[in-house]
């Protein structure tokens, strides 16, 4: 008995130190939780430096702490929301959009950042992305750090558009391109070509222009061969459409596949075009704020930074980017007139998407169900569909005919 008493204190003891001594031989390690878009860090992929894998290296070579970045993606900036509000996932780092990140600001869902760990943010060029230097959607830079920053431009085929037509809005609703005209398929981008179209701001209060751009978007529509996302890059690179409005940073994906085509500004009278900015923010409820403001700083470093630029082809607003040679010879090979695209907006108007306010979101999505539900796609449907009905009418009138028929022919008979 004595015996057995022995041995199960032994083993309650042994119990009690195995965490002691497990973590006398090895190192602490913290789990970052960061959420991005898809495509947008240089992840070790066809040469490329793995910007998560070199920061974790870093981090503990620095502050003898093992981190691994549990990295996800998101494909909108409302799929973040969802997750970021619904409160069942936590996370450390973010990188939305600057409307989202006006409303999350709004909302208490950001953690105000300390410019301590983040000295590298000094290096962020705001003139460069606003007129007034002033980030409309975060004014105090106080929760955001800005990571890249983009404008919409219209893509188009040299071989299938005549260059005298294009550098306008206007390009989108040529009756002569019917048919070879593509769409953005969310409602904020598609109304914000008819609006900057009209002259109108992209984020105007005036449901008189709102309903004025659903006229313009009803007017293209017999032109449109297709509302797309992602479907744009197969499209244009194959030639199977000839215009498309879509990010800049992504024109280069497709020239790369098709050097037949090209990017222009709407630079017409009164036309305009949004920019937006992508900003790296802690969310509220970050458990490693820490660890997260120095991921924030790492990826602000010259080498990540630049790595990253030329990974996602958006324009970088980090000096130590778009200011470095190599950077530019590097990007003047992806496309000779790439840092043009990218940075030569000084002649283009460009506006911010704003967090508009609920009444007209509803409003934008109800205009954009009452464009999409006319679609030719469901007209064709509801064609086809009175093709079958009449068929089966014409068929049960035919058998009926020949039924009587053979009843009138027995009656014969049995007479």
């Amino acid at each position: 008995m004595k015996r057995v008493i022995v041995c199960f204190l032994s083993l309650a003891l042994l119990a009690l130190l195995l965490p002691i001594f497990a973590s006398c031989g090895g190192k602490e390690e913290i789990t970052l939780y960061v959420y991005n878009w898809g495509e947008y860090i240089s992840d070790g992929s066809e040469g490329s430096l793995d910007s998560n894998a070199e920061f974790e290296k870093w981090y503990e070579q620095t502050y003898g702490v093992r981190v691994k970045v549990n990295y996800s993606t998101y494909s909108s900036n409302e799929d973040m929301y969802a997750k970021l509000s619904g409160g069942a996932t936590k996370y450390d780092v973010v990188v939305p959009s600057d409307y989202m990140i006006a409303r999350l600001i709004d909302e208490g869902l950001l953690r105000p950042l300390n410019y301590e760990n983040i000295p590298l943010a000094n290096e962020i060029e705001y003139s460069v992305m606003f007129a007034d230097g002033i980030p409309s959607y975060d004014p105090e830079k106080a929760y955001s750090v800005p990571y890249t920053y983009g404008t919409v431009g219209i893509i188009y085929n040299t071989t299938m558009v005549d260059s005298a037509d294009v550098d306008t809005w206007d390009l989108l609703w040529n009756e002569k391109y019917a048919g070879n005209i593509l769409q953005f398929n969310n409602s904020r981008d598609a109304f914000m070509t008819a609006l900057c179209k009209l002259g109108y701001s992209i984020n105007t209060e005036s449901e008189a222009e709102w309903r004025e751009a659903l006229a313009e978007l009803m007017a293209q529509k017999p032109l449109v061969q297709s509302y797309v996302m992602d479907e744009i890059f197969n499209k244009m690179k194959s030639g199977s459409a000839a215009i498309a409005p879509y990010y800049a940073g992504d024109f280069f994906t497709m020239y790369a596949d098709n050097s037949d085509l090209a990017f222009s500004y709407p630079r017409g009278e009164g036309e305009r075009t949004n920019v937006f900015v992508d900003a790296m923010c802690v969310p509220a409820c970050s458990e490693n704020a820490l660890v997260a403001e120095r991921y924030i700083n790492f990826m602000l470093t010259k080498e990540i930074a630049i790595a990253n630029a030329e990974y996602m082809c958006y324009a970088s607003p980090n000096r130590q980017v778009f200011l470095d040679a190599d950077y530019q010879a590097t990007m003047q090979e992806i496309h000779p007139d790439a840092m043009k695209i990218l940075y030569g907006t000084d002649d283009v108007s460009l506006e911010l998407y704003e967090n508009l306010p609920e009444d007209k979101l509803m409003l934008i999505n109800d205009l954009w169900e009452e464009l999409k539900i006319e679609s030719p796609i469901n007209a064709s449907i509801f064609v086809i569909a009175g093709v079958i009905l009449g068929g089966s009418l014409g068929l049960g009138i035919f058998f009926a005919v020949r039924s009587r028929r053979r009843k009138k022919m027995l009656v014969g008979l049995w007479d």
